[in-house]
């Protein structure tokens, strides 16, 4: 039996998801990261999320967000040293960055998300304090014209802008994805963020995952990976399966991730350029 508490209305709401999991890896004396506030964000549904096997077949921890977090909080301080100024994070959720992680103080960081998502996260945050300066605008994404015209107000005066696309693009159809690459390349973007799943993840979610899912089924899993993004270069790529193994966060079945099949083993997150 499921808990109905968990099926999904739209995407956003797989933000309490990652959530759950977050405060799950912050409870862990060997935390990846620590995220002091995904506790009280996600609230009552946290023991719902843990106790549904939810994330993948076989496995209530979460790994998968768990590991695809460090990649990306990794990544992000790569692109600070490099002098990133400026963060765009599209579809943030519950995503609580700009709070947990050390930021340069005139960092500026935009999130964007439905409006339910946006009103209700100022509501929870409205005494907590970023390490940055944090602006939250509602924003519908699938909207092309909304979309750029906050993408591009957004980057304004930037030097190096930076967008974030975490567990968002899985959920667009590939014809949306290449407008959203479009919009932000002509932006002046010049480094990208994201996390992408085979052909095979895409199944193997929609089929064990799609009671939960509902209408947010996952649509975009490119063959050709990071090959998908014309005029962009992968300047990182990182396995999700391999750094779970290396972190011991997967189950012990797959920490021998070398013998995964080679199309398995390239789901994970990359760092797209923007060549000048």
């Amino acid at each position: 039996m499921t808990d109905p508490s968990l099926d999904i209305l739209d995407v956003s709401d797989t933000a309490i998801w990652m959530a759950a999991y977050r405060a799950e890896e912050s409870s862990r004396a060997d935390a990846l990261f620590r995220d002091p506030i995904a506790e009280r964000l996600a609230g009552k549904l946290r023991a719902a999320v843990l106790s549904a096997k939810v994330a993948v077949p076989g496995s209530r921890s979460g790994w998968p967000p768990v590991v695809r977090t460090k990649l990306i909080d990794d990544l992000l301080a790569r692109s600070f040293a490099a002098g990133c100024d400026r963060v765009i994070n599209l579809a943030a959720g519950w995503d609580t960055r700009p709070y947990r992680l050390e930021l340069p103080a005139d960092l500026l960081w935009f999130e964007a998300d439905l409006p339910r998502i946006v009103t209700a996260k100022n509501t929870a945050l409205a005494a907590d304090e970023p390490g940055c300066r944090l602006l939250r605008q509602p924003v519908n994404l699938t909207d092309p014209d909304a979309c750029e015209a906050f993408v591009t107000a957004a980057v304004a005066g930037a030097r190096q802008p930076l967008v974030i696309t975490e567990g968002l693009l899985q959920y667009l159809e590939p014809a949306q994805v290449q407008t959203l690459s479009d919009i932000l390349y002509i932006a002046g973007i010049d480094w990208w963020i994201t996390d992408l799943w085979t052909p095979v993840m895409l199944r193997l979610v929609n089929r064990t995952m799609g009671r939960h899912l509902g209408d947010a089924q996952w649509a975009f899993a490119p063959s050709d990976g990071a090959g998908f993004f014309h005029g962009w270069t992968a300047a990182d790529e990182e396995s999700i399966f391999r750094a779970a193994a290396r972190w011991r966060r997967s189950p012990r079945w797959l920490r021998p991730a070398r013998a995964l099949p080679a199309g398995v083993l390239r789901s994970g997150v990359v760092r797209l350029h923007r060549p000048e």
